[in-house]
């Protein structure tokens, strides 16, 4: 059954953009560890909207543990598109906290998405990356701080598809 319903929502054409994170679809369990100490279970919807033109991220916490200055009630959406036909995939994230993250799509191999936002903001750069590895989707949000050369990961998750 839920493989007829993501197979529903997967792109059809071969020149569609979206295609090629058509791994990404579905409901994800998220077991996630971050660098602040804070640990947080939840999941995450990838699905198509808006007449499969746009892929929606939709993020649900169900608990959470952290020092007393982590958000533990963050929610966010990213939205990925295609600015024209033929065009690289650009995503757009939004959080609770008000922080708005552009960033640039790209997809290394075929069960791995990677979200680069732009080195020339000011500030550090940003970095989400997807891999699907047998059944488990794993996640990461890094930070490069301008000046560093390693990526350092502020939040990693993993699970499996509900």
């Amino acid at each position: 059954v839920l493989t007829a319903s993501l197979n529903a929502q997967t792109p059809k054409s071969a020149a569609d953009p979206l295609q090629s994170l058509s791994f990404l679809l579905g409901t994800w369990d998220a077991h996630a560890q971050g660098m602040t100490g804070a640990a947080a279970n939840g999941s995450y919807t990838f699905r198509l909207e808006l007449g499969n033109h746009i892929l929606a991220r939709h993020s649900f916490t169900s608990g959470c543990k952290g020092p007393a200055d982590f958000d533990c009630e963050h929610g966010d959406l990213l939205y990925v598109y295609a600015d024209a036909p033929r065009q690289a995939l650009k995503a757009i994230y939004f959080d609770n906290e008000g922080h708005v993250i552009h960033y640039d799509v790209s997809t290394p191999d075929p069960s791995t998405a990677v979200f680069l936002s732009d080195p020339s903001s000011p500030g550090p750069q940003f970095r989400l990356v997807y891999s699907l590895k047998d059944t488990v989707m794993s996640g990461k949000f890094q930070m490069h701080m301008p000046g560093q050369t390693e990526w350092r990961s502020y939040l990693e998750w993993s699970g499996a598809n509900k």
